[in-house]
């Protein structure tokens, strides 16, 4: 019959450690996705510009937390413009960070120094993070 092997405090320690660590790794991965917002413009009399800058953050309203901006898709980012001709429905996709998943309830917020960023308060989150908002 082979010996029993009695783990030391070192082995014990590093599976706690290890443990632990796995924990918040696949929590972190969990809270890893990204949250997809779509804003559509309906057609407008005159012709326009819009863009997005950096500083557009999703802001939890329970904690802290608030997730930046990745990617914008079919609208320029700041300085540049995009322009959107008239009588023409536009839509733009902005990817942000994803939210942890206690988070139930956030704004959309263009933080700049001057005045008709985007707003958009009191969302509520889905299941999929995929969220459709109308431009004005």
């Amino acid at each position: 019959m082979p010996p029993t092997l009695i783990p030391t405090r070192e082995k014990i320690r590093k599976k706690i450690v290890e443990a632990e660590l796995l924990e918040e790794l696949s929590r972190k991965v969990e809270e890893q996705g990204q949250v997809v917002v779509n804003i559509v413009y309906p057609p407008q009399q005159f012709e326009y510009a819009v863009r997005v800058w950096r500083s557009t953050f999703l802001f939890s309203k329970s904690s802290d937390h608030k997730s930046k901006l990745l990617h914008a898709e079919n609208i320029a980012v700041a300085p540049i413009w995009t322009e959107v001709a008239a009588m023409k429905q536009f839509t733009f996709t902005l990817y942000f960070e994803g939210l942890p998943k206690d988070v139930l309830l956030f704004d959309l917020i263009e933080s700049i120094p001057q005045p008709g960023g985007f707003l958009y308060q009191g969302i509520v989150r889905n299941e999929n993070d995929v969220y459709w908002l109308r431009g004005e």
